[in-house]
């Protein structure tokens, strides 16, 4: 396959769907194993969203089973399965970050959480880090549902209030502190509560059949 960005990568973090570990803020509206089936969805939607873009490689980060069953049926369709490493989300990213630009000139990371994620925006990350040394994806909950970078900085994920309404702002700040240059991409949102899978699915009225 012929890549945009050759020496980049996309990188996207993704859990193992076990009920009860995933989408947990959809139980009760929806019982444990319906949200572990859509966390699967949305998993799956991600992964041939990114390959479909056909922008840079696709690594898949895998927590906390590698050899899930649904992340080996995903490495067929062309990405490379890699585990997760790191006591928290932000030594997690920030290691898989580093360990890739090691050999790439930019990565762009992302969940699989955001159904509306499309390939021009990823287009528009790689685009935009072509002057800047970061660029972020906001997300209307007060995260981000992308975070690209031309180098990893540690402390950017460091002391952050991942899951809160601070995590956007935070890691602003920390961006700031270090002099980096970072640009900004249209605010989206994600699926965390039911009323978020209610915008992915207007005419839902049964929760388990989302």
């Amino acid at each position: 396959m012929t890549y945009r960005y050759p020496a980049a990568r996309i990188l996207i973090f993704a859990k193992a769907p076990v009920p009860g570990k995933v989408k947990t803020r959809l139980v009760p509206a929806l019982s444990r194993n319906a949200a572990a089936e859509l966390h699967s969805q949305l998993t799956r939607r991600t992964v041939r969203m990114a390959l479909a873009s056909q922008l840079a490689p696709v690594d898949l980060y895998c927590s906390p089973d590698l050899q899930h069953a649904l992340f080996l049926e995903l490495e067929k369709l062309g990405v490379r399965r890699v585990a997760q490493t790191g006591r928290d989300l932000g030594e997690r990213m920030y290691h898989a970050l580093d360990s890739t630009l090691t050999d790439c000139d930019r990565v762009v990371l992302i969940g699989t959480d955001c159904p509306v994620m499309d390939c021009g925006y990823l287009h528009q990350a790689f685009q935009k880090l072509d002057q800047s040394d970061a660029v972020l994806g906001p997300a209307e909950d007060g995260g981000y549902v992308m975070i690209g970078m031309r180098r990893a900085e540690a402390s950017v994920f460091e002391q952050i209030e991942w899951g809160s309404a601070q995590v956007l702002q935070q890691t602003r700040d920390r961006l700031r502190t270090r002099g980096l240059r970072w640009d900004e991409l249209a605010t989206l949102w994600d699926i965390d509560r039911y009323q978020d899978l209610q915008r992915w699915y207007p005419d839902t009225t049964d929760p388990e059949s989302a």
